[in-house]
């Protein structure tokens, strides 16, 4: 970080503790967002049903447009915790205020091994975690090679991912855009993906974890398919990436 100071509120860290103000700036502002998702967006919610009214839990979504993070506070009431890279909180109101909507600091170019342990940190202390799987924002109708992040941290911990498709969010706001087009936007939460249990409690083999990743890759797949149909912008698998 060259020096710069992090202005994380103090105890917050991770986010483990929220003062009376946070949490009603956290309501507040999750409306906000909802509301404005509704209107401007058309914006429709299928299968909320899916997601974990207690306990510890990984949501892994498409990723195809910045719209996505903000989007994702709109399908819970629970706080979802969101890993930023570090700079963001070299400002005093914005370090406070991501602190409050459940981000969190990951030093930028460091190993994945340091971000990986802070994500299961998370989890065990019984929090919802946002891990997108490909990584940074992608382009076209097919899912990305993804990375092993989420299932990894679901085998170690033993939550479950629930996998999250968006159909519309690329065409609102492709990357390199500036501009936020008012276009319906869609968002299907697919149903929890358990993840193994080695049979002799200790580790789960890499190859599960492997395994787990392709599953969660081919449900992300399906529902981000449905959710562009029903946002009347079907994936085509012949278009260009």
């Amino acid at each position: 970080m060259k020096g710069d100071e992090l202005y994380i509120p103090d105890g917050h860290e991770m986010g483990e503790v929220l003062s009376r103000s946070q949490r009603i700036a956290y309501s507040v502002v999750r409306w906000c967002i909802e509301m404005a998702c509704r209107l401007y967006f058309r914006l429709e919610i299928h299968g909320g049903e899916n997601i974990p009214a207690t306990g510890p839990f990984i949501i892994s979504p498409i990723h195809r447009s910045n719209l996505d993070t903000p989007l994702l506070g709109a399908i819970t009431h629970r706080r979802l915790r969101y890993m930023g890279k570090e700079s963001l909180w070299t400002n005093k109101f914005l370090g406070w205020f991501l602190s409050t909507l459940g981000g969190f600091p990951v030093e930028r170019g460091t190993a994945d091994r340091k971000s990986l342990r802070a994500a299961i940190e998370v989890v065990e202390r019984g929090e919802p975690l946002v891990m997108f799987p490909e990584g940074t924002r992608q382009h076209g109708p097919r899912v990305a090679e993804m990375f092993d992040g989420p299932a990894y941290v679901a085998c170690r911990t033993g939550v479950p991912i629930v996998p999250v498709g968006m159909g519309g969010t690329e065409a609102s706001m492709p990357k390199g855009s500036k501009f936020v087009h008012p276009v319906k936007i869609v968002v299907i939460i697919g149903e929890p993906l358990v993840p193994p249990t080695p049979a002799d409690g200790g580790r789960v083999p890499r190859r599960a974890v492997k395994e787990l990743t392709a599953t969660l890759a081919d449900h992300i797949q399906v529902l981000f398919d449905e959710a562009q149909a029903r946002a009347g912008r079907p994936n085509r698998p012949d278009d260009q990436r």
